[in-house]
């Protein structure tokens, strides 16, 4: 069951459910999530296994990353904010194996109360969202101290003719053109700036083969909200 934050204004939950509208992105973004899934498939295992508890994943998109929570988690609680998608990810909820609950909200403000969650999942959304300090302000607010943060995302390429790629395309056409997405953004030290302690990552390329695109660049791995004592 969602601990979800009562609002006393229905209208302005309404809106903010519907802040984010890209329907012609939504539906690229559906087909092609589901061409690149024999590379994602090994990358959502590794970014799910051994998790366990209540978690919560902010962004879920299309819910491809359902089937790959084990068996040791007793919620998830899936944040989207784009109704195509969401819709899709209802879907992809009911052929889960463990408890899925779909649910309208922005990652800046996240309709759950705090520290209620063992977990938190994202994947391919900081590079998305339109205030990344915001964001995880608010996934260190929902998460339970000492509780892990799973994340898999695009960030800034290592070499300088690569980033300054990436940072005209974010200025420019690449947030317009594919739902707010920024590829450079750096991820790595937006974490550490919101008090979570890094625990392991690793840099990966999607594709691993072949050119290297602007959005080739990403990282896997898991954060830690330190323990109240630690704080």
């Amino acid at each position: 069951m969602v601990d979800r934050i009562p609002s006393p204004d229905r209208k302005v939950r309404r809106a903010s459910h519907d802040a984010v509208s890209h329907p012609l992105f939504a539906r690229y973004y559906a087909r092609f999530s589901k061409r690149a899934e024999p590379a994602m498939a090994p990358v959502r295992a590794e970014l799910l296994g051994g998790l366990s508890g209540r978690v919560i994943e902010v962004g879920a998109g299309n819910g491809l990353n359902f089937a790959y929570y084990p068996g040791t988690v007793s919620e998830v609680v899936a944040i989207e904010p784009e109704r195509a998608l969401r819709q899709l990810a209802v879907d992809a909820a009911v052929r889960a194996e463990v408890p899925v609950d779909v649910v309208p909200g922005a990652a800046e403000a996240l309709p759950v109360k705090s520290e209620g969650y063992d977990a938190v999942v994202l994947s391919i959304v900081l590079c998305s969202v339109r205030d990344v300090a915001r964001t995880l302000a608010e996934v260190r607010r929902v998460v339970r101290p000492g509780g892990e943060v799973r994340f898999f995302e695009h960030v800034r390429a290592p070499r300088r003719g690569m980033r300054n790629v990436q940072r005209a395309l974010d200025r420019t056409v690449w947030p317009r053109l594919f739902g707010g997405c920024h590829v450079g953004r750096d991820t790595l030290g937006a974490l550490r700036d919101a008090g979570f302690e890094l625990v392991a990552h690793r840099a990966l390329l999607m594709p691993e083969r072949g050119l290297r695109m602007p959005t080739s660049y990403c990282v896997l791995g898991v954060a830690r909200r330190p323990e109240l004592s630690d704080a």
